[in-house]
């Protein structure tokens, strides 16, 4: 993971978007096929789905949506 962020990072400062920064953490969830436009297009609008839903209360959602446990001590910075 830490060489993707690495590789990322440096794709998106040539692209110039320099003001992004990772999480120091990290969280891997897998998608179907089935699902891929619809996080597409998650992924395109997120900084303007952002402005209603913070990405931890987003989060919150989505952990217990899938009956996820999880301690908030280890998910955020």
């Amino acid at each position: 993971m830490k060489e993707v962020k690495r590789v990322s990072s440096r794709w998106l400062y040539k692209k110039g978007i320099s003001e992004f920064k990772w999480q120091s953490g990290y969280a891997s969830f897998s998608v179907s096929q089935s699902n891929l436009e619809t996080v597409e297009n998650y992924i395109s609008n997120q900084m303007e789905h952002h402005k209603q839903t913070s990405f931890q209360d987003e989060l919150r959602d989505f952990f217990a949506k899938h009956k996820l446990e999880f301690n908030e001590q280890y998910v955020w910075d």
